[in-house]
């Protein structure tokens, strides 16, 4: 009687065993459920998702792993799936030559009265005494010749 008991037993785990999806039957599911999106792959390995390809963005990466967690055996996902970058070269910031920006800051700084300038390395250094209100619309007319720095060391009345 007990050995017909762990017969039984043995025979019930085995068709519980046998009952889970395998890999193949996984990856297929996946594959069904992310049939329109060409760009990710997915492939299995005991239970074990692996998704590569390109992503639009971080929301649709977590969407495709969400997707992919839900599908029947899937006991865990490695999402190395990578976020599309736009083909955009980043802007360059011209410094301008020291003769060029000492032209350019000399223009600006003739209209305000009391103020002086001079250009060494690309670094603007402004000196004398200027109005407070006056002191914001020099600097932004300083900043928009792009200097390397500008050294402020005006007296504010």
């Amino acid at each position: 009687m007990k050995f017909k008991s762990v017969l039984l037993g043995i025979m019930m785990c085995v068709a519980l065993v046998s009952c889970k999806p395998n890999d193949a039957d996984i990856e297929k599911a996946i594959s069904e459920k992310l049939n329109d999106t060409p760009e990710i792959q997915v492939t299995v390995h005991d239970g074990v998702a692996t998704i590569t390809g390109t992503c639009d963005d971080e929301i649709f990466k977590k969407n495709i792993e969400k997707s992919v967690r839900a599908v029947k055996g899937v006991k865990s996902v490695v999402n190395t799936c990578e976020i599309a970058r736009a083909n955009q070269e980043p802007a360059a910031v011209v410094i301008n030559p020291d003769n060029e920006l000492d032209k350019s800051v000399h223009k600006v700084v003739d209209a305000y009265e009391g103020v002086s300038a001079t250009v060494v390395g690309g670094v603007v250094t402004l000196s004398g005494e200027i109005k407070r209100d006056k002191l914001q619309p020099l600097m932004q007319s300083i900043q928009e010749l792009k200097p390397k720095k500008v050294d402020n060391k005006l007296i504010i009345k």
